[in-house]
């Protein structure tokens, strides 16, 4: 009786792989079928449901994939459904996480809808997936200088400024204040600043996506990456211990510029003050 069960269950799983095969054929079949007669959306499908039923076959089939997807996004854009637009980048990019066409792709799409921060985040991860893909390092630096706005590089070559704040901080540092929270961090230059000051620990947070991850990428370059937590946060939004263990000692910002009240720098200093930093005694 053991060998019969054995059996049974070994001739139940090869007509269920017998099955997954054909299916998987006939739907290919069907896909081709429907690309030749332009039929975007049900290749499309089909091709998902290759990918889920034979992830096997996900190499052979890339470039397929990609033209029909690209073709059907068309279709969608035109249509105005975005939404389903942006459902099935979503499902490509499940299949294929670390494909930099399909994240240039998406964030062209992104960008011509307006959403610039996300569209930067989807040009970044396609050139860090492959540096040497030249559309997407033209797209992400096209869309760096609509979310850059021109002061933040003026403000990053003024030696004078820049020193000022590094003189600044390094005597706060040196008076006692260890821990450190950089509002607005741009591309991280005061926290960095109070790291080499000496300070023990320092946090910084950014709104911005993009700047986030210049952040990420100038301190890392400067081997930092351990030393200085970086959050993609509103300042408002931190909260301790969640963000940051505890209220740290000392706060700095650079994003006191011509737009004081635009920028919601009041706001941000008043929470940091009443939640954030350390209360004198």
């Amino acid at each position: 009786m053991p060998n019969s069960n054995a059996k049974l269950h070994s001739n139940h799983r090869g007509g269920r792989e017998a099955s997954r095969r054909e299916l998987v054929s006939r739907s290919l079949q069907s896909a081709q079928h429907c690309l030749e007669n332009q039929d975007f959306g049900t290749a499309y499908a089909h091709y998902l449901l290759v990918l889920n039923l034979a992830p096997e076959l996900k190499t052979n089939v890339k470039e397929t994939f990609q033209f029909t997807l690209f073709k059907w996004a068309e279709e969608l854009d035109s249509l105005a459904r975005i939404q389903d637009l942006f459902n099935c980048y979503e499902q490509a990019l499940e299949l294929y996480p670390n494909d930099e066409v399909i994240c240039n792709s998406m964030g062209e799409h992104l960008f011509r809808m307006g959403f610039r921060d996300e569209a930067a985040g989807y040009f970044h991860k396609a050139v860090k997936l492959n540096p040497d893909f030249a559309d997407a390092k033209e797209n992400f630096y096209r869309v760096a200088n609509w979310l850059v706005e021109r002061w933040h590089f003026i403000m990053l070559n003024d030696a004078k400024r820049n020193l000022t704040y590094l003189r600044a901080i390094e005597n706060a540092v040196h008076s006692g204040c260890k821990s450190v929270l950089d509002i607005g961090t741009g591309t991280g230059i005061l926290s960095m600043f109070a790291k080499k000051a000496g300070a023990s620990f320092v946090y910084a947070c950014e709104l911005s996506k993009t700047m986030y991850e210049l952040a990420c990428d100038v301190v890392a370059a400067n081997n930092m990456e351990r030393e200085i937590k970086l959050l993609h946060l509103k300042s408002l939004d931190i909260e301790i211990p969640k963000h940051i263990p505890e209220r740290v000692s000392l706060v700095v910002t650079e994003t006191v510029d011509a737009g004081l009240f635009g920028e919601g720098i009041v706001e941000s200093l008043i929470h940091a003050w009443e939640h954030l930093l350390l209360q004198p005694k």
